[in-house]
Parts: structure tokens; C-alpha cells; sequence
């Protein structure tokens, strides 16, 4: 079984303290079986909290769970995409005439 991380210890500490205070002051129970319930659902819930975070170097921790030659070889198709379409001949002009830099006049290779 793997080993808790200290982000699923944390999260899961502090969901255990912030529910029992709030369930404790919610309900304004001085029994002993009320306590023990508080106290079952805050763990239970805590315990729900760090199970529920994604672990590091898990297909759920990168987002989307796709690999990089999936990435990759997504990347690429757009690449080709925007050059069939003459997209990247485009770009650099759009971007020169739109608005003049205002440190253009620093570069030497304008001059």
C-alpha cells in the first residue's frame, strides 16, 4: 500500500479539525454519543478529503492523463493545420502592424 503524501496529511488533518469545530458548534451537543458521532463524520470526511487528492506521477495528477507522445503528436497535427491554412506567414504580421513596441528602438537589429 502506498505511503500517504504530506499534501493528503494536511488536507485531511485540517478537514478532520475544521468539520469537527463546525459540526460541534452547528449542533451544540454535550453528549457523549453526539461527540463520538461528530467525531466519526469529521474522520470520515477527512479521510474522504486525502484519499480524494491525486497523487503525484498519477495519469489523474497531469490533468488530461494523456501521455506525451499523445501531446506530441497532437501538437504536431495542429502545427501542420495552421500551415496548410497559412496561418504562421499571418501571424508575424499581424503582430507587427498592430501596435509598434515601445522598446523598438532599443533593438539593433531594426536599425
Amino acid at each position: 500500500m502506498p505511503r500517504p503524501t504530506a499534501a493528503q496529511f494536511a488536507y485531511g488533518s485540517a478537514t478532520v479539525v475544521a468539520t469537527t469545530l463546525a459540526l460541534l458548534l452547528l449542533f451544540r451537543t454535550e453528549s457523549g454519543v453526539g461527540v463520538a458521532a461528530v467525531g466519526a463524520t469529521a474522520l470520515a470526511l477527512g479521510l474522504l478529503v486525502a484519499l480524494r487528492l491525486p497523487r503525484p506521477g498519477h495519469p489523474a495528477a497531469e490533468g488530461t492523463g494523456r501521455t506525451a507522445t499523445d501531446r506530441a503528436s497532437a501538437a504536431a497535427r495542429t502545427h501542420h493545420a495552421l500551415e496548410g491554412i497559412g496561418a504562421r506567414e499571418r501571424v508575424p504580421a499581424a503582430r507587427s502592424s498592430a501596435r509598434p513596441s515601445a522598446r523598438a528602438d532599443e533593438h539593433s537589429l531594426r536599425r
